[in-house]
């Protein structure tokens, strides 16, 4: 079927130019950002969730430690962590993605950049994060997840914190990576120390210094 004569977002040179035109967005809405934390969780978890609550919990003791908070700009755990960051005086700032299932900022955004690619929205959590706290979440938390485990594991990026909060709700994958990649070798034992499971926000705080005084 041919494409109508300006609809360029379908056609790859001009796509090219979008794919750059995000990066150049992304680097310039963040430059600035020196010490920031990355939170990721479901967009689902409602006011009453714990963990929207230790989400905003965290947020905002992280926040009084004198760090940015970086969400996905959505709601659930990422509208908890934004208002958290800006209960705590940091810098509130959301990465939104433009996809078919529309997702409105969440009102706790200090500062929002729009993005239409998973991939380049990607690279700016990787790249001005000191570490991710990895919170309850589905198919996209964990592919945040496993991706900055590939990253570090890989060596193409600086380690760096990788941190998952609610360890009643890990568990059974921690169990299971335990059980079946490590014991097959496809996971070497020495690498389930890229990350760590915590509970406490002071905790995450301590880890995170802790890491970087090191």
């Amino acid at each position: 079927m041919a494409l109508r004569r300006n609809d360029f977002s379908k056609e790859d040179p001009w796509r090219i130019f979008r794919i750059m035109s995000e990066f150049v967005d992304g680097i310039e809405g963040l430059k600035d950002v020196k010490k920031a934390v990355s939170i990721f969780g479901s967009a689902r978890s409602r006011p009453s969730n714990p963990y929207y609550k230790l989400a905003e919990k965290t947020a905002c003791t992280l926040a009084k430690s004198g760090y940015s908070i970086i969400t996905g700009a959505g709601g659930g755990i990422m509208e908890a962590a934004n208002k958290g960051a800006k209960k705590g005086g940091g810098l509130s700032i959301g990465l939104n993605i433009l996809i078919p299932i529309i997702q409105k900022p969440n009102k706790y955004i200090t500062r929002l950049i729009d993005f239409n690619y998973f991939f380049c929205r990607k690279v700016m959590f990787a790249k001005y994060s000191k570490a991710f706290c990895v919170f309850p979440g589905g198919f996209g938390t964990m592919d945040e997840l496993f991706e900055a485990l590939s990253l570090i594991q890989t060596q193409r990026v600086e380690p760096f914190p990788v941190i998952l909060i609610g360890k009643d709700y890990w568990k059974g994958l921690l169990k299971w990576i335990k059980e079946r990649p490590v014991k097959k070798g496809a996971i070497l034992k020495s690498e389930l120390s890229i990350f760590t499971s915590l509970d406490k926000p002071t905790n995450v705080v301590k880890f995170i210094d802790d890491f970087y005084r090191e």
